[in-house]
């Protein structure tokens, strides 16, 4: 019961961070959409539109989702040739 009140409560504060990122338009629906998982996963620590959390991200470049990374290029967080120069 612990553990589900938890889980429930870190779901709501992150779709709260979410909804604030929202209304800034700071991130686009897609990248929110695709990099929800990654977030979590390596940068969960970081609040949203915060340098640390841009800087994790980018720190963690090589394991993110592709399709994380394609909605980032999308949406001009990064470019494709930052990723494209990354792969190497």
């Amino acid at each position: 019961m612990k553990t589900a009140f938890t889980a429930l409560l870190a779901a709501s504060v992150f779709a709260l961070c979410l909804a604030g990122a929202a209304q800034a338009q700071s991130y686009s629906k897609a990248v929110q959409q695709f990099c929800q998982a990654d977030y979590k996963k390596y940068c969960g620590d970081y609040g949203l539109e915060t340098t640390g959390l841009r800087s994790c991200m980018d720190r963690n470049g090589k394991s993110l989702s592709g399709s994380c990374v394609k909605a980032l290029v999308q949406s001009g967080e990064i470019s494709q040739a930052d990723v494209n120069r990354r792969k190497h």
